[in-house]
C-alpha cells in the first residue's frame, strides 16, 4: 500500500510539471552535480532509470563530472548543454555489474564509475552483508548457541534475532580479522561446509579479468572501496584503517595500470565514516571521496566528503525523476509528501 502510495505521489509530481520546475531550479541554482548510489545492475529498472537521466541530465563521467564542479568559473568553457550534471556510481562491483550493466551502458552510450572491493576479487567469497541470509537459509541445524544463547530456528523470533546478531556482529567488527573469524565460527557452528569460491551466487564479485575487459570500454570507469570494506568507523587500529584506503587503490592500479583518484566510504554515513577515515583518505592521495551522505553537490561541498543519492533498480523511474530533482526529498523533509497528497487530491476534487 505505501508502495503504491509513494508512486501516486511520484506520477502527481511528474504530471503537474513539479518535477520539472525542480530540474529547472538547479539549473538556476549555479553550479550542481547530483551523484547516485546505486548497488545491483541487474533484476529492476535501471534500462528506463538511465533513459530518463540521459533525457534530463548531463550525464559525465565521475571524474570529469567532478573536476568541472570544482574548476573555477574563469577556467570553465562555455557549455551550450545548461542541464545539471549528473554521475552515476555502483558501490561493490558485483558480478552483474558485469553480465547485465556492461552491455546495457555501452548499448545506451551512458557513463558509469564502478566501485571495486579488491580483497573480494581476489579471495572469491561471498560479501560479508550477504553471509548471515546465505548461512542461516543453508543450515541443516534445527537450534544453536550462540555467544551463551540457544536460537530454536524453526521458530521465527528466534531466527530474526540470530539474523540480527550475525549482522550487527559483522557489520560493526572492529577489524576485519575479528570478523572473519566470527563468520569462520558460525559456518562451525550452524554445520555448514567451510567458505569457499562463490560460483553462481548473487553476492559473487567481479574478477580481475572482466574489470580489465571493462576498463577497455570508454563508458566505464573505477574506483576504490576498501580492501574488505569494513565500516571505517569501527577499525580500533589506525594502521588497518590505513591499509584499507590506500592499498585498495595501489591494488587497483596495479592491476589496470592507471591512477585511481576516487574513493568510496563503505555505508558511508557520517557515523560510518569519522574523522581518521578522511585523513587516511587525504594521505592515501585521493582527490575524492564520496559518502551517502544526502544532497546534492555545489562548489562548496567538501572533496573528500562528496554527497550522493542512494537509490536503487527496483525503485521506478518516476521516483528516481523526484529524488534526482530533490523534489522528493524536500518533501520527506518537510515530512509531509503524504499529505501533499492528500491535498492534491482534495484540489482536484473540488475542481471536478
Amino acid at each position: 500500500m505505501v508502495r503504491k502510495l509513494e508512486l501516486c505521489i511520484d506520477a502527481l509530481l511528474y504530471i503537474t510539471g513539479l518535477i520539472r520546475l525542480a530540474r529547472w531550479w538547479n539549473r538556476r541554482a549555479g553550479k550542481r552535480l547530483v551523484v547516485l548510489c546505486y548497488h545491483r545492475m541487474e533484476g529492476g529498472y535501471l534500462r528506463e532509470h538511465l533513459r530518463y537521466l540521459r533525457r534530463h541530465y548531463r550525464i559525465l563521467h565521475l571524474e570529469t563530472a567532478l573536476e568541472e564542479l570544482y574548476a573555477p568559473n574563469e577556467e570553465m568553457v562555455h557549455n551550450w548543454d545548461h542541464r545539471t550534471l549528473l554521475a552515476l556510481t555502483f558501490d561493490d562491483g558485483y558480478h552483474d555489474h558485469y553480465t547485465y550493466g556492461f552491455q546495457l551502458v555501452r548499448q545506451l552510450q551512458v557513463p558509469i564509475t564502478i566501485f571495486l572491493i579488491p580483497g573480494y576479487i581476489e579471495n572469491r567469497q561471498r560479501f560479508w552483508w550477504g553471509e548471515a541470509e546465505y548461512l542461516l537459509s543453508h543450515t541443516p541445524v534445527r537450534e544453536a548457541t550462540i555467544e551463551g544463547k540457544t536460537y530454536h530456528l524453526e521458530k521465527p523470533d528466534d531466527r530474526h534475532a540470530l539474523l540480527d546478531l550475525i549482522e550487527q556482529r559483522v557489520r560493526y567488527a572492529r577489524s576485519v580479522a575479528e570478523r572473519e573469524m566470527f563468520i569462520t565460527r558460525l559456518y562451525d557452528i550452524l554445520a555448514l561446509p567451510m567458505r569457499t569460491e562463490v560460483e553462481g551466487d548473487v553476492q559473487r564479485s567481479l574478477t580481475w579479468q572482466e574489470v580489465q575487459e571493462m576498463q577497455h570500454c570508454e563508458w566505464i570507469s573505477f574506483g576504490a572501496h576498501t580492501m574488505f570494506h569494513p565500516i571505517l568507523a569501527c577499525l580500533k587500529d589506525p594502521s588497518e584503517l590505513l591499509y584499507e584506503v590506500a592499498h585498495s587503490r595501489l591494488a587497483i592500479e596495479q592491476e589496470l595500470q592507471c591512477p585511481v583518484r576516487l574513493f568510496a566510504y563503505p555505508v558511508g554515513k557520517e557515523e560510518h565514516i569519522g574523522s581518521q577515515a578522511i585523513y587516511a583518505v587525504q594521505k592515501a592521495g585521493y582527490t575524492w571521496a564520496l559518502t551517502t551522505i544526502h544532497g546534492i553537490n555545489t562548489p562548496k561541498t567538501d572533496p573528500l566528503q562528496v554527497h550522493r543519492i542512494v537509490v536503487d533498480v527496483e525503485q521506478p523511474w518516476l521516483l528516481i525523476a523526484a529524488k534526482a530533482s530533490g523534489l522528493w526529498d524536500f518533501l520527506i523533509a518537510l515530512g509531509r509528501p503524504r499529505a501533499f497528497f492528500k491535498k492534491c487530491l482534495l484540489f482536484i476534487g473540488r475542481e471536478r
